[in-house]
């Protein structure tokens, strides 16, 4: 508890009060997209190794699907003969888990906050951080997203599958001639029906939860679409 509100929760809220500071004239909505935004740039260099990771794993699926075929029979000969595919690519599987692991008291202090952020804890202030008098919480003289939002939960809904459908698309192809095998069908048929139940959760969630959950849910979601299209493009990905 300590480390959480020393090195994530306190720094972030008080980032939010000294935006409300230094930005009097902005309502709520514009501070949780500028602070979203924020996070996610100082995340960006983890994120980025993430996506690269995800995508070249996809690149060389074909190639595992052979060793798969290969040592069928074979579990050890199949590890080594993949391990040593993982170095000739320069891919370490595990990295972008442990990039998920490392952003994930990020992101859950920012929910944390931003589901409480018209209570001002004063306690919780550095020195040179004063208190907003007041929090407009009417987003562009809107929606009042202390509240609860259709559209606002729609949009998250709609940005959440179409971030599904971009990290999703380079999945490994299948093999010309393969027959795709139980575990396979089984993790393709998830892979989808994620791709759609999941949209559908985000808007409930958001919307049973609060306007700026949405907001902030569709703000990571449209940088992380952003993001994804300029990593791969970049790496020369498709």
């Amino acid at each position: 508890s300590f480390l959480y509100h020393t090195f994530f929760f306190d720094p972030l809220y008080n980032a939010l009060l000294f935006l409300f500071q230094i930005l009097p004239w902005a309502d709520a909505g514009i501070i949780v997209i500028l602070l979203t935004i924020l996070v996610r740039l100082v995340l960006y260099p983890l994120s980025r190794k993430a996506v690269l990771t995800q995508a070249r794993m996809n690149e060389i699926g074909p190639e595992i699907e052979k060793i798969k075929g290969k040592y069928k029979d074979k579990p050890e000969e199949q590890a080594k003969a993949t391990l040593a595919l993982y170095r000739e690519k320069k891919i370490n599987p595990f990295s972008g888990v442990v990039v998920i692991l490392i952003q994930l008291p990020l992101i859950f202090a920012l929910y944390r906050i931003f589901l409480h952020f018209t209570e001002v804890r004063e306690e919780l202030l550095y020195s040179f951080i004063s208190a907003p008098e007041h929090i407009n919480t009417l987003f562009l003289g809107l929606l009042d997203i202390s509240g609860k939002s259709v559209l606002l939960a729609l949009l998250a809904a709609l940005t959440t599958y179409f971030q599904l459908k971009i990290s999703m698309k380079s999945s490994p192809a299948t093999l010309p001639g393969k027959t795709l095998g139980m575990g396979e069908n089984l993790a393709k048929s998830m892979q989808t029906q994620m791709k759609y139940f999941f949209p559908v959760m985000v808007f409930f969630i958001s919307y049973q939860v609060s306007a700026v959950i949405a907001l902030y849910w569709f703000t990571t979601n449209v940088f992380s679409i952003g993001q994804e299209i300029v990593v791969r493009r970049n790496a020369g990905i498709q």
